[in-house]
């Protein structure tokens, strides 16, 4: 199981805000982030958040080798290099631009609300919150 549980303490997750509709698409993110509900390994490999589910660790480090192996190895280093660099330039932009300012909000104004204070407190008082929305 997987998800971004943190709107259910009144906060949100700046990372995940930026990553998951780049990942997914922002229907598919919006609503792992706005309702904080989890996801099967399955269902995450169905919208594009995983690539693949394997059974066990043993299966997982069995099927990671050969894929490498088949697919990576017998390729040039340097020009994989590249091709990762290339195929994460906007992602990287992104981050760089939008993780800065998704920080501001998240510090500067989000925890400075009575809900985020609350979801947080109950979090840890293992009690459920008392929103005020403020």
């Amino acid at each position: 199981m997987m998800g971004q549980p943190e709107i259910k303490l009144g906060v949100i997750p700046p990372p995940a805000s930026v990553i998951l509709p780049l990942k997914i698409g922002n229907a598919q993110a919006e609503n792992l982030l706005m309702t904080g509900n989890s996801i099967s390994g399955g269902k995450g490999k169905e919208i594009g958040l995983i690539n693949e589910v394997f059974e066990n660790k043993e299966e997982m480090e069995e099927e990671i080798n050969k894929w490498i192996n088949e697919n990576i190895v017998p390729k040039s280093a340097s020009s994989l290099r590249y091709s990762f660099k290339a195929s994460r330039i906007v992602f990287n932009y992104l981050i760089k631009k939008m993780l800065p300012e998704l920080e501001e909000m998240y510090v500067e104004k989000l925890m400075k609300t009575e809900d985020a204070n609350e979801g947080i407190n109950s979090f840890l008082e293992k009690r459920r919150p008392n929103w005020g929305n403020k």
